[in-house]
């Protein structure tokens, strides 16, 4: 039985932007819902209450699972195979690696937290 995920994200962050539109368009995976957590503010509140902070983050719900930050990009790189782009296939390259992705990423969060500061837009979605 394949699994289905729902990759959420910042919608004004720009590299997460890109990100989600790599991995919509580029990635072939076919059971993918992404969803900018800045257009869906009921699941996002409903995933913070859960503990999963879009701040701290993209998350990844797969199935019955959630996978929060570098989980997230971890799990969802993993299924990456034979994109159409190679700058995903060399991200997908580089997450696939559990201990890389938790080594690069918090440099991603404070790449998007000043990415966000710089366009006076708040880093907080709720």
């Amino acid at each position: 039985m394949t699994a289905n995920y729902t990759f959420i994200y910042d919608g004004e962050c720009p590299f997460c932007n890109h990100f989600a539109e790599l991995l919509e368009i580029k990635s072939k995976i076919t059971n993918i819902k992404i969803l900018d957590g800045r257009k869906n503010l009921t699941l996002i509140n409903s995933l913070l209450e859960k503990g999963y902070d879009l701040d701290k983050g993209a998350i990844l719900l797969k199935d019955e699972n959630i996978y929060h930050g570098a989980d997230a990009i971890n799990t969802i790189c993993k299924q990456i195979s034979n994109p159409s782009s190679s700058l995903l296939l060399l991200l997908s390259k580089v997450f696939r690696s559990n201990k890389r992705t938790k080594l690069i990423f918090p440099l991603l969060v404070r790449a998007r937290r000043f990415a966000l500061i710089s366009r006076g837009i708040s880093t907080s979605l709720v």
